[in-house]
């Protein structure tokens, strides 16, 4: 027993070596950060879809956000207001008045969800049929949450100019204050770069495709040969799928992250970051019961194990599970000074890595019952009857 769990020890500590030094160097969050792409100047339009549904509370200062680009007049702006009920459409028009660019601004009421299409992609291809009609030179896909600093449109331009890249995204920081957030949203973001290492996406030789569905920037020829939204049209992780078909199409895809940029949507509590992993993490499995098992497994080894085996009282299970554990949080120490926590809340990845875990599993139980993809009265994720 003894040797089968050093075993297992060494080879969590071989899979952190690995990770840290022939993985894409995705944990390496300087790298990733914009800074030496200079904002482009714009020639043509950039139009600017936001899907919203009952985002009254944010959308006003994401509209004032995109109003203050130092781009502005380049930016037309399209709405599309699903169904909401909280006054949506009327906040964002206020927030263009209050700029006095009410005209960069329109606001679509979305029509009935057609069957197969998720909402937001339903509402992201509605968007974008209008945005065409301006000729545009790039489609910022973006969400109703998303204060965008004043250069980061032409920085996504420029880094798309200078790198010919058809898809170009950042990874906006979080909202990072409550207990809840300080605990899981950095290794959320840590665990995103592992699934999609940014190096390997813009990589052509390399399949792995990613994006930051918050704040993409696309070209609407790369859309067109990618088969477009429709191709996508029942994705539940739509950016990274948009991506896939970008990448598959012979389109270059870049990914990076900003701190500049910011969501200003709140996780207050453990509960609405276990609902908004629960809603996808099933899917990225492929819906297979054999993937989550050896997920949890992987999760288990990975994460887990360290931990126990410094607490085993054995000196030899103890010394591979302390160097483990040192290689994790090492790991992810850039993401959480990224995000100004004190550097030891590194040494908490286990924990948060035990949470996704059960949040996994959760996702698999509500894809099961029928209850897949839950997000505002949705359910998106299902089994289809075709």
């Amino acid at each position: 027993m003894h040797s089968l769990v050093l075993i297992s020890g060494l080879l969590c500590l071989i899979v952190w070596i690995y990770l840290l030094t022939a993985h894409g160097s995705f944990w390496k969050v300087a790298n990733l950060q914009v800074g030496m792409h200079p904002p482009a100047a714009i020639e043509g339009t950039v139009a600017v879809v936001i899907p919203a549904r009952d985002e009254a509370e944010v959308i006003g200062g994401t509209v004032r956000s995109l109003l203050g680009q130092t781009c502005a007049e380049s930016l037309h702006i399209f709405v599309l207001d699903d169904h909401s009920s909280d006054g949506t459409a009327e906040a964002a028009r206020e927030a263009a008045r209050s700029c006095g660019r009410s005209g960069a601004l329109e606001v679509i009421s979305s029509s009935a969800l057609p069957s197969g299409w998720t909402g937001k992609l339903w509402a992201v291809q509605q968007g974008i049929q209008h945005a065409l009609k301006l000729h545009p030179k790039f489609l910022l896909l973006t969400d109703a949450d998303i204060v965008h600093s004043p250069e980061n449109i032409a920085q996504l331009v420029s880094i798309a100019e200078a790198g010919n890249y058809d898809l170009t995204s950042f990874m906006v920081k979080l909202h990072c204050e409550s207990l809840a957030e300080r605990l899981l949203i950095p290794p959320f973001v840590f665990f995103f770069f592992l699934l999609y290492p940014p190096d390997w996406i813009r990589d052509p030789n390399r399949k792995v495709a990613g994006a930051a569905g918050g704040c993409m920037l696309v070209r609407p020829s790369a859309l067109e040969r990618a088969g477009g939204i429709a191709a996508i049209r029942n994705q539940i992780i739509d950016d990274c799928a948009l991506a896939r078909a970008v990448k598959q199409s012979d389109g270059r895809v870049w990914l990076g992250m900003t701190a500049d940029t910011c969501s200003t949507r709140r996780y207050g509590s453990l509960g609405e970051i276990e609902r908004m992993i629960a809603r996808t993490a099933f899917n990225q499995l492929h819906h297979s019961a054999w993937l989550l098992l050896g997920a949890l497994v992987g999760l288990t080894v990975t994460y887990l194990l360290p931990f126990g085996l410094l607490a085993s009282g054995d000196p030899e299970l103890a010394l591979v599970g302390a160097a483990s554990w040192l290689l994790m949080s090492a790991a992810s120490l850039p993401m959480v000074r990224f995000y100004g926590l004190n550097p030891i809340w590194a040494l908490t990845l286990p924990v948060s890595a035990c949470f996704y875990m059960v949040a996994t599993l959760h996702s698999g139980i509500k894809f099961w019952s029928g209850r897949g993809g839950e997000w505002k009265g949705r359910a998106q994720d299902v089994v289809s009857n075709d």
